[in-house]
Formats: structure tokens, sequence, C-alpha cells
């Protein structure tokens, strides 16, 4: 049972006349890596301001993570991987979460083998040992790409493993393959030193796997009682993002002032991969980022409940609404 918060918005007007910024706490899903840097050219362009924002960014722990962080009303806004939000909403009935925002089109969900461990497609990860972290976004799909590859599940060996681990795991050859976000994996591998005629990124998307990716997640009740707020927290991300399409480079120099630590030639492949392989894509092309298609969303629910059995008929009203989004979605040019 979850308890309704009451979310009064923040801006004031001043004295001068001049409206006061409304204090919104973001939720990432992950850390701040190449993915992230739209949101802080939003920050560092003035787009969050101009909407009369002040948006303050938390790195997260996984694709889930975000999840009970905005159902609990602890963030406001979140991101985080929708068919993972589908499921806590069945397991979690009425609770005041739902995504606004599609982001990534096309999921990354992978597996990610070593072609030297004999792991290039689907089928090679029979008889062999796959790493997987629990709280991740695509091992939380792996039984329905394991039921779109016919695959003999029973002959697969899952190592349970942390996301620190994950990939050191895969490059010392202590499993075959891993499960991760393709652009993450990938190029955490490379930073270890794994040659790239070595990897095999097998997008789940790119064999049999028909869902959408992570979005923009909201507490409802903040929501409704702020929509405004909302509308121009997801034109300012949208904005973001067209600037970092635009000029990955100036993107992740955004990204590598909070994150000083990190590698900003690495991490602008990181963002280009996101960029060309889940955000840019037929769809947004033509249809422009933050809606979803209808039919693809209903076939997706049918695909999730192939391995996932529903407590309730599974509504996708509750899942996402397009009520804060413009027509037409937002122009990534």
């Amino acid at each position: 049972m979850y308890q309704k918060f009451a979310f009064g918005l923040a801006a004031a007007v001043m004295a001068t006349g001049v409206a006061a910024e409304t204090n919104l706490s973001f939720a990432l899903d992950w850390k701040f890596e190449g993915p992230a840097a739209p949101y802080f050219t939003a920050i560092d362009k003035g787009f969050f301001s101009e909407a009369d924002l002040a948006v303050e960014i938390s790195a997260g722990k996984g694709s889930l993570d975000a999840i009970p962080k905005v159902a609990t009303g602890a963030f406001p806004v979140g991101f985080a991987d929708i068919n993972s939000l589908i499921k806590f909403l069945d397991q979690n009935p009425g609770a005041p979460v739902t995504a606004v925002m599609m982001v990534y089109d096309k999921p990354p969900f992978a597996v990610i083998g070593r072609k030297s461990m004999g792991v290039e497609a689907p089928k090679d990860m029979e008889g062999k040992t796959t790493g997987a972290p629990p709280p991740d976004g695509a091992w939380a799909q792996f039984p329905i790409f394991a039921a779109a590859n016919d695959l003999n599940v029973d002959s697969i060996t899952v190592e349970p493993v942390g996301f620190p681990t994950r990939e050191p795991m895969l490059a010392e050859g202590k499993v075959s393959s891993i499960f991760g976000f393709s652009f993450s994996s990938y190029l955490n591998l490379v930073r270890l030193g794994v040659p790239e005629d070595d990897i095999a990124t097998i997008l789940m998307a790119d064999h049999g796997v028909d869902l959408y990716g992570n979005a923009i997640i909201v507490n409802t009740d903040f929501a409704k009682e702020n929509p405004d707020v909302i509308k121009g927290f997801l034109g300012a991300v949208a904005k973001g993002w067209a600037d970092a399409i635009a000029d990955p480079e100036a993107a992740i120099a955004s990204l590598v002032k909070r994150n000083p630590a990190a590698d900003a030639a690495l991490e602008q492949r990181r963002l280009q991969l996101a960029i060309d392989t889940n955000v840019v894509t037929d769809y947004t092309k033509a249809n422009g980022m933050g809606t979803i298609d209808d039919a693809r969303f209903a076939s997706a629910l049918d695909q999730i409940s192939l391995t996932y059995e529903f407590k309730a008929a599974p509504d996708a009203s509750l899942y996402f609404t397009g009520e804060y989004l413009p027509e037409g979605g937002f122009a990534l040019k």
C-alpha cells in the first residue's frame, strides 16, 4: 500500500514578481556516464532554468533503481526501464508512478560475449556460463530473449555478479558472456583491454525482443498537482538530448564536470552508441522523441506475458501517458 504524497509546487512568487525556480530531484538509472550527458547539458545550457527549474541529478544503481524511489515520492522524476515498471505496477497495484517520455526507443538490452570463448550468437550461450547482475534491466528480459531464440536455459549456467565485477569477469574469462546495456558493457570491456574484434554485442532487439527501453518516469501524485513542472522538465530534457546529438563533445564536457575521473573520449563513444542505436531511430525521426506506438506497445505487453504471469490484465494506460508531451513529440534537431 502506497501512501499518497501531497506535493506542493515549490515555485513561489518573489517580491520582484519573478518566479523562483522549482527544485526538482531526478533519479538516474546508472552512474554518470556518456548517456547521462544530455541531462547535464540541460543544466549547463540553461534549458531547465528556462523552465524555472533547478534540477539536481542523482546517480542510480541499475535500471530498476529509480522505480521505487519515484513510487515512494523520494524523487518526483526518474529514469528507468519501462518493462521493469510494468512488472512493478502489476506487483504493486495503485503505486503512484508511470512513464511519461520514452527515451530509448530501441532498448539497449544485450548479451555481450567473447568470440574467443565461443559466444557470438544467442545459441552459443548454451552449455556455457553467463554473468548476470540480479537488478540489471537486460537480465530481466532474459526469459523473453530465451523464448524468442529457443534457448535451452537448463544448459546455461547463470552466475550472479555485481555491477562492478561484471565486465572484469568477462575480461578475465571467468564467464563467457554477460548481460548489460550494449553501450555500457561494450566500452567497459574496451577500457579493460579486451580487443574490440573479440567482443560480440548480441542486441536483444535484433533477436526477437520487441520491447521499449528506458523512459522518464514520474510520481503521478506530483505530476497531477504540478503538470506544468513536468511539461517544462520534459521539454528541457528533450533540448538536452537534441543538443547532445548535435554536439556530443560539448555534452561530454558537461558530464566530465560532474565526473572528473571519466575518460572523455570513451564516454563520448558511449554517448554516440546510445544516440545511434537507442535514441535516433526510424520511429523517432518520423514521429519525434518521447512518444510510443500503441500497436508496438500492445505487442510488447503480449511478449512480456509470454514469460511473466500478470496478476491483473495488463493495462497500457497504467504504464505510459503522453499527456505531458507536445503533440508529435519532440524534434531531435
